[in-house]
């Protein structure tokens, strides 16, 4: 008996191998699928957070959202309060919200840790600030902040606020400088060096977003 060459064997194959290749791109085009972005409103870029955004520990004008400006050709108002928590915090959103960022870099949460403040409670915050800027047009990024343990509590609840509210994520401000004291001018706080080093990551991971960005 002859039996009939199975032509279609190689073109199954064929799609058989791209199908994973299609359904890993198809998870990729969420990648950029964030709220505000691009922006609702032209205003200016808002770094809105404590002392790792005031540039505590550094000298005047190191500090991360000064050198991050320089690095991205955009202007970055520092609104960073040194020893503030997401509970006080809240009480400025709206009226830094009320200029209409463009752009908002979110960095808080180490002072909740160093206060003892249940995480829970501290995500809760960050959400309703998220909040507060998104209902305004602003493009949000998130910058976690590391609990003040051994291993880090914090990353998995960043990570899904993050999801969960479509911002852009950028883990662990301090990753790569807390624990090189060439980085460090105290136990909490990056020295000049340390907040270049900050400014230069935000501005690699930034940099592929700022077409709709500027």
């Amino acid at each position: 008996m002859v039996y009939a060459r199975p032509v279609f064997a190689p073109r199954l194959l064929h799609y058989l191998f791209l199908l994973p290749l299609a359904v890993m791109l198809a998870g990729c085009s969420g990648s950029e699928d964030y709220r505000n972005y691009p922006p609702k409103v032209t205003g200016g870029w808002i770094a809105f957070g404590d002392s790792l955004t005031s540039g505590y520990g550094g000298s005047k004008g190191k500090d991360y959202p000064t050198l991050l400006g320089q690095k991205l050709g955009v202007s970055i108002e520092n609104q960073g309060i040194p020893g503030q928590t997401t509970a006080q915090a809240m009480g400025r959103v709206d009226s830094a919200a009320r200029k209409a960022p463009r752009v908002v870099l979110l960095c808080l949460g180490g002072n909740d840790g160093l206060q003892q403040v249940p995480r829970e409670t501290m995500f809760k915050n960050l959400s309703d600030i998220i909040s507060g800027f998104q209902a305004e047009g602003a493009f949000v990024v998130l910058i976690g902040v590391r609990s003040a343990t051994l291993r880090d509590k914090n990353e998995d609840g960043f990570e899904e606020l993050a999801e969960r509210k479509r911002v852009f994520y950028i883990s662990d401000i301090l990753d790569g400088v807390f624990t090189d004291p060439r980085f460090m001018s105290d136990q909490i706080h990056p020295n000049d060096a340390g907040y270049e080093k900050i400014a230069e990551r935000l501005a690699k991971e930034l940099r592929p977003l700022m077409d709709k960005l500027k």
